[in-house]
C-alpha cells in the first residue's frame, strides 16, 4: 500500500503538468509559435535542449521507480542483501559518461545556435534592412524610422519578409526589449546602443514587451508589433508624414517624463535625436553647484561636452568607447571625481 501511494503522488506532477499547459492556453506558449527565421531557430534550439535533457531525466525517473518497487519492504523481497557492496565500474561508466557526452554534444550545438543567432549579425537576406531606433522611456516605447523621417510610441509596424534592424537604447532605468515570436530578447541601456536582427515572416500582430521591472507602471510597457505587406508599410509611412504632429526636442522632453501613454505618431522627428539620447545622461542628484544634467554629442568624428546649469572644469574630456554590439560615453575623469 505504501508503495502505490508513493506511486500515486509522483503520478500527480506530470497529470497536474498538462493540465497546468493545456489550461494555460497558446498565448502563454507564443514564444513556441515563431514568425521570423530567429525565433524559429530559437524554438528549435529549445527543443533540442529539452528533448537532450529527456535523455537523462526520463531513465532516472523510470529507476526510482523501479527502485522503490524492487527494495520495497517485504519479507519475500528477491533483492540481494549486499551490505559490503561499494562500487561498480559498469555503473560509474554509465553515470558519469552519459552526462559528459550529453555536456559535449550540448556545448557545441550551443555554440553553433549562439554563433548563428548573434544579435548584432545581420539577417541574410536579398531586401534591404529597415532599420528602427527603440528607446524606452518611464513607462513607454518610442520607436523612431529615421531612412522614413516619422516615429511612433507604443506601436510598431514592420514590413513583413524584411530584415528590420533595431538599435536600441535607454533613456531612463535598463529595460529589455522583446518580440517573443520574432526573437529574443535584447537589454537597452541608458549611454548605450546595442544592435538586434529580427524578422517577420508572414503579416500579423504580434506581442511586444519589456521584460525589466522599471518602477510602477513597469506593467504597462507593452506594444503591438504589426507586420504589413511592403505595400500597406509604404502607405503607412505616407498617412504617418501627412499627420502633422512633430517630435522635436522640445516634445521629446515631454514625452520622456515619467508616466504612461497611448499610442501616438509623429510625422517627423528631430535629427539626430537617437543619438542625442544616447549621448545624453543625467548626474547624481549629489552633485554640488554647477554639475547638471551632462550630454556628450559627436560632431565630425570629435566628441564635445555639454552641461545645463553648470560649467565642467576646463581640462576635463569625455572618453567614448565603442564595441561590437553598441558603444556607451563615460564622463570626464574631473566630472566623476566631482561626482563622488
Amino acid at each position: 500500500m505504501k508503495f502505490l501511494s508513493i506511486v500515486r503522488r509522483f503520478a500527480a506532477f506530470p497529470m497536474l503538468a498538462a493540465i497546468t499547459l493545456v489550461a494555460a492556453g497558446c498565448k502563454s506558449m507564443i514564444v513556441f509559435d515563431p514568425k521570423g527565421p530567429v525565433g524559429s531557430q530559437q524554438r528549435d534550439l529549445i527543443y533540442f535542449t529539452v528533448g537532450l535533457c529527456l535523455i537523462v531525466t526520463v531513465p532516472v525517473l523510470l529507476l526510482m521507480v523501479w527502485i522503490l518497487w524492487r527494495f520495497r519492504e517485504k519479507r519475500s523481497s528477491e533483492a540481494p542483501y549486499q551490505p559490503e557492496w561499494s562500487h561498480s565500474t559498469k555503473l560509474e561508466i554509465i553515470w558519469w559518461g552519459v552526462p559528459v557526452v550529453l555536456i559535449l554534444v550540448l556545448a557545441v550545438v550551443t555554440g553553433r545556435y549562439t554563433h548563428e543567432l548573434d544579435p548584432a549579425k545581420p539577417l541574410r537576406s536579398d531586401v534591404r534592412p529597415v532599420t528602427v531606433q527603440v528607446a524606452s522611456l518611464d513607462w513607454k516605447w518610442l520607436f523612431q524610422y529615421p531612412d522614413q523621417g516619422i516615429a511612433t510610441v507604443n506601436y510598431l509596424v514592420i514590413p513583413e519578409k524584411t530584415p528590420i534592424r533595431f538599435e536600441l537604447t535607454s533613456d531612463g532605468p535598463m529595460n529589455s526589449f522583446w518580440v517573443p515570436q520574432l526573437g529574443g530578447m535584447v537589454y537597452t541601456m541608458s549611454g548605450m546602443a546595442t544592435t538586434l536582427h529580427l524578422q517577420a515572416d508572414e503579416p500579423g500582430s504580434y506581442m511586444g514587451t519589456g521584460a525589466n521591472f522599471t518602477g510602477r507602471e513597469f506593467a504597462k510597457m507593452a506594444f503591438t508589433t504589426e507586420a504589413v505587406k511592403r505595400a500597406d508599410f509604404d502607405k503607412w509611412v505616407a498617412d504617418a508624414k501627412a499627420s502633422g504632429n512633430a517630435l522635436t526636442e522640445d516634445s521629446y522632453r515631454q514625452l520622456a517624463r515619467p508616466g504612461t501613454s497611448g499610442q501616438l505618431t509623429f510625422a517627423s522627428i528631430s535629427p539626430g535625436l537617437f543619438h542625442k539620447i544616447v549621448h545624453e545622461y543625467s548626474m547624481s542628484r549629489g552633485a554640488p553647484a554647477g554639475i547638471g544634467r551632462k550630454a556628450i554629442t559627436l560632431s565630425g568624428g570629435l566628441a564635445t561636452e555639454h552641461t545645463e546649469g553648470g560649467q565642467l572644469a576646463p581640462d576635463s574630456e569625455p572618453s567614448v568607447h565603442a564595441g561590437h554590439h553598441g558603444h556607451m560615453i563615460h564622463g570626464s575623469d574631473s566630472a566623476q571625481d566631482q561626482r563622488k
